[in-house]
């Protein structure tokens, strides 16, 4: 899973740039101010990173950044889950114009910087020339430690949160007790009122309903019984009609064969009409003007509107504001037991310490593992007999990262004891420190690519010999990319690039390209001892990348 390839169109000081990567440790070398920073910026900006409109090129209306990667089985997974198309590679395409607004594209898609960001977890570790910087600060020691010891603080987290959360609701609730009474008892008196109804949903429109029903009653008796005078009266009756015209017809249809079709709809009307008889009929046996049902109605509308005046609500709204009462007590009811809640203060704060004590148990054993292996890589680093020091103490008080205060320690040479290393490290010190720690703890990530940018500063002679050969030794596992100004670190890398810059019709530009045999003979002996290259420099050059006849280098010895 490593960077495949990266392109730029008018980014920062970039016209247009494709460049192809390889697996292995990779150098990016070139003159101060060449923009050797610029791929790495322009690959933070694909992975999210946030967008500055001053990363578009002098001229140009719009920046654009392409970045392709191997895809991985976990990232397959992910592109599935978000909906995006798993193909055969990664391709991230962000565009950036003047206004500063950037759009960003996953294998084609629409997709969001936050999207990119979470992507850029699983495809890029980088390591900043100021790395250092964050050996001081307490979190990021802290985050360091839980890495290496494989510890997810999701956990103690959360239960930090619920903890909190539970004192906070204690503590208000001992502060208001006075008003939480006095709130408690006119909610407690409203449900009183309101249970005199008890108020079903959906009751008042069955009410009216009923009532507008028992209301009319005399007029819909007095309906149903014209209906059934005036299809059924004796020789008046329609119904009598009806069978009279169907019998004229019957009578005739031997003649014409229409009447049939004739008498066949009279029939249906006198069936219709027949049962609309018979209905009504049986509809009239069995109503009844029932004043007492209609009084009872009365006396429930007039309770139900005068709750609704007493409380100003719409009558329908009754039954819901009798629940939301309901509700309102059963919350004011617990608060009010301050007993429950201090119990639930205290199993929410075992529960804490019960993770942060798993936690705890975590950190202790991989200290000492970190600081040892710390330790090792120093020894090549200039720092023979230096101790690094992973240290564990007790905070003083419970916090959501546990109950360890974690700091690092370092001895500079043998026989002096371990202090805070932010006061007895150089600036050089503290850079070699970060590097060893960022080669001890490159495995830890998932990224398939690291980048480590001028790392190496501060460092030289034989240290920086070393520095690149541990970082040839991480190519061996995964890609590594990494900008330096240090011949001895370029020297050892797999594949050369060399940024260089040029003035074109008045606007300066960066160029990136790959080196070999005797252009990089020539930039090793440029980063060695200047613009002006001698033969002293070029066999310098020639004998850091090996390329010299072993008598020759023999002879010289």
């Amino acid at each position: 899973m490593s960077l495949r390839r990266i392109s730029l169109r008018d980014f920062v000081i970039v016209s247009s740039l494709d460049l192809d990567l390889q697996d292995g440790f990779s150098v990016l070398t070139g003159e101060t101010g060449a923009g050797k920073s610029i791929l790495i910026d322009a690959l933070q900006l694909a992975l999210g990173e946030r967008a500055d409109a001053g990363s578009v090129r002098e001229g140009a209306q719009r920046a654009e950044v392409s970045a392709e990667f191997d895809l991985h089985d976990a990232l397959r997974q992910w592109l599935e889950a978000a909906g995006f198309e798993a193909e055969d590679s990664l391709l991230l395409r962000r565009t950036l114009d003047k206004q500063g607004k950037s759009r960003a594209w996953i294998n084609g898609s629409a997709a969001t910087a936050s999207q990119l960001r979470e992507l850029g977890d699983m495809l890029l570790d980088i390591h900043g020339q100021h790395a250092w910087q964050s050996l001081t600060r307490p979190a990021s020691v802290l985050a360091l430690l839980d890495a290496y010891a494989g510890v997810n603080t999701q956990t103690l987290t959360q239960r930090w949160k619920q903890w909190r959360e539970a004192q906070t609701k204690w503590a208000d609730a001992q502060a208001a007790q006075a008003s939480l009474q006095q709130e408690r008892e006119r909610i407690s008196w409203q449900i009183t009122e309101i249970e005199k109804l008890r108020p079903q949903a959906q009751e008042w429109d069955e009410l009216q309903a009923q009532h507008q029903r028992l209301s009319n009653m005399q007029a819909l008796m007095q309906a149903a019984q014209t209906v059934g005078d005036t299809l059924q009266g004796d020789e008046a009756g329609a119904l009598q009609g009806l069978h009279r015209a169907m019998q004229a017809l019957q009578a005739q249809a031997a003649h014409e064969p229409e009447f049939d079709a004739w008498v066949q709809v009279l029939q249906s009307c006198l069936d219709q009409a027949q049962d609309v008889v018979h209905s009504a009929q049986s509809w009239l046996r069995r109503a009844e003007l029932d004043p007492q049902r209609l009084t009872e109605l009365d006396e429930r509308m007039g309770l139900w509107m005068s709750l609704a005046r007493r409380f100003k609500r719409p009558p329908e709204e009754l039954p819901a504001v009798w629940q939301q009462w309901q509700q309102e007590l059963a919350a004011l009811d617990e608060a009010a037991d301050l007993e429950q809640l201090r119990s639930r203060v205290q199993s929410s704060e075992d529960a804490y310490r019960q993770e942060a004590l798993q936690v705890r148990k975590a950190r202790r054993k991989a200290a000492p593992q970190l600081s040892a292996t710390v330790t090792a890589a120093m020894q090549g680093l200039g720092m023979a007999g230096g101790v690094f020091q992973v240290q564990l103490d007790e905070l003083p008080q419970a916090q959501s990262q546990g109950l360890d205060d974690v700091s690092f320690l370092v001895a500079g040479h043998p026989g002096a004891s371990p202090k805070p290393l932010g006061k007895v490290a150089s600036g050089g010190e503290l850079s070699r420190i970060a590097l060893a720690i960022a080669v001890t703890t490159s495995q830890l990530g998932q990224a398939g690519t690291l980048i480590f940018d001028e790392v190496d500063s501060g460092v030289g002679g034989a240290v920086a010999e070393t520095v690149g050969r541990l970082l040839k030794q991480l190519g061996s596992d995964r890609q590594v990319l990494a900008v330096t100004h240090l011949p001895q670190v370029a020297a050892c890398a797999d594949h050369h690039l060399v940024v260089a810059k040029s003035v074109h019709e008045g606007h300066t530009l960066s160029t990136v390209s790959p080196v070999a045999g005797e252009q990089r003979v020539r930039e090793i002996a440029r980063m060695l001892g200047g613009e002006r290259l001698s033969d002293t420099t070029l066999a310098h050059a020639k004998e850091m990348l090996r390329l010299e006849p072993p008598a020759a280098r023999k002879a010289k010895g």
